[in-house]
């Protein structure tokens, strides 16, 4: 029986590029594919696949959100993450959240297959700045010192969001509305944010969130996602150009003998006075 995979993303380029490189396992297959989180909930609650293959960034509710939703209402359906977010920031949390695997995007596509595999024999896929991470909290229950997510360590999953989406210029009104929550519970977070962060005042707050967001975005920017790659490579090729169709030349007529042979002499002829 083939592992039934349901695809999580807002790139087309990346969902046709997991698409295919899954196809070509002979024991899994696609069926069925996204690009925000209320039109998957919807399918995925109805398909019931073995795996769903979720990015943190989706529009609507995020990945994060999903995982959790996925979780509540079928907890034997697997989740992996791929995503262009560092995994020193989102990796424990959506560990936390039900995900048994997380891969950033610019890693080697053939982990993808390779997580794969090991989450359908109960493992978890994580890389091994992920696993010491892990070892870290495990033993002193606080992240490690050099960690690049240890400044937002304390904020909930949906107060990080909330950091995102400041850093990304978006006022109350349209964070409340992206995150289908009222403004007053925006303003909330804003507040717990800011307390947890010794943040003074919204200046501070806003400062902070940029920089954040450009901390994350600015290693990741420039690179292609080897998905894209995978993508561009089966649907891009360029068509091959048309044949002009020319029309054939008339036979030539079968010359008789004493013909030819004139033409022989005469060609002779042309030779000797050149």
């Amino acid at each position: 029986m083939k592992t039934r995979i349901y695809i999580v993303d807002d790139h087309p380029l990346i969902r046709r590029g997991l698409a295919g490189l899954i196809s070509a396992e002979s024991d899994m297959e696609v069926c069925g594919q996204a690009e925000d989180a209320g039109k998957a909930t919807a399918e995925i609650m109805k398909l019931r696949p073995d795996l769903v293959i979720v990015d943190i960034s989706l529009k609507g509710n995020s990945g994060l959100e999903l995982i959790k939703n996925i979780k509540s209402f079928d907890s034997k359906i697997h989740v992996l993450v791929l995503s262009m977010h560092d995994e020193s920031v989102y990796a424990l949390r959506v560990l936390k959240a039900g995900a048994r695997a997380y891969i950033m995007k610019n890693d080697l596509i053939d982990k993808v297959i390779e997580a794969v595999r090991r989450i359908g024999k109960g493992h978890l896929y994580v890389s091994e700045k992920v696993a010491s991470q892990m070892l870290n909290q495990l033993m002193t229950g606080k992240p490690a010192e050099d960690s690049e997510g240890s400044a937002v360590h304390g904020l909930s999953d949906r107060e990080l969001e909330v950091v995102d989406l400041i850093g990304n210029g978006l006022p109350t009104r349209e964070i409340a509305a992206k995150l289908h929550i009222s403004i007053k519970t925006v303003e909330t977070h804003r507040s717990h944010i800011k307390r947890k962060l010794e943040l003074e005042n919204a200046t501070q707050l806003v400062q902070f969130c940029v920089r954040w967001v450009e901390k994350r975005s600015s290693p990741l920017s420039p690179v292609a996602s080897p998905l894209e790659d995978v993508a561009i490579s089966v649907t891009s090729l360029p068509e091959p150009a048309p044949v002009a169709s020319l029309p054939l030349p008339p036979p030539e007529k079968p010359a008789n003998g004493r013909a030819s042979a004139k033409s022989a002499v005469r060609a002779k002829a042309s030779a000797r006075s050149a």
